[in-house]
């Protein structure tokens, strides 16, 4: 007999690291949230935040068993495609997708100019890429929403570079001062 392994859905893994983050927490602390990713490989890790009374934020990095992660690039690599899927979400299609959508619908029914249902169902398949909450940031959660953003450029009209792949190569930055403000607030000392 075969035995097949299936993953929770990641509420219940969620309130599973919840709980495992808890007892890490110090006397005055508690988790304010937590960030689940893969690496490409598919290893599953949480960034899971904490905030002390003095408002001080710190971080730990805790395994899909519940264990604390201390390997520095392992951690480097969550935090920063934690940061870039984030990016992604926050600049694909200007920001607002609804709102773009709304614009769509109304551009459609006052002028109905050639390409706007290409672009209306483009928008549609980068609000799917993007997905509901929560969701896992990943280099293959990277890839859709930047595939389905560059749909939509074309759609719109975009001719020549993305304004998606320049919002995303200018937030790389942020992306480092992430990183190095969880190294900096690392509850274990990192290796």
């Amino acid at each position: 007999m075969r035995v097949y392994a299936c993953r929770v859905p990641l509420t219940d893994d969620l309130g599973r690291i919840a709980a495992a983050a808890a007892e890490f927490a110090g006397p005055a602390e508690k988790v304010t949230g937590i960030i689940s990713t893969e690496s490409g490989e598919g290893q599953r890790l949480y960034l899971c935040a904490f905030a002390g009374a003095g408002g001080e934020t710190s971080w730990l990095a805790l395994d899909d068993a519940g264990e604390p992660v201390q390997e520095r690039a392992v951690v480097r690599a969550a935090v920063s495609i934690a940061a870039l899927c984030e990016l992604a979400e926050e600049t694909a299609g200007g920001g607002d997708l609804d709102e773009l959508r709304s614009q769509l619908v109304a551009l459609r029914l006052t002028e109905d100019p050639p390409g706007i249902a290409a672009a209306e169902e483009a928008v549609g398949q980068l609000q799917e890429a993007i997905g509901m909450l929560p969701r896992v940031a990943s280099p293959a959660h990277l890839d859709a929403v930047g595939a389905a953003t560059r749909r939509l450029e074309q759609a719109l009209g975009e001719p020549g570079a993305s304004p998606f792949a320049e919002a995303m190569r200018s937030g790389i930055y942020a992306v480092e001062s992430l990183t190095a403000e969880v190294e900096r607030g690392f509850k274990r000392r990192l290796s």
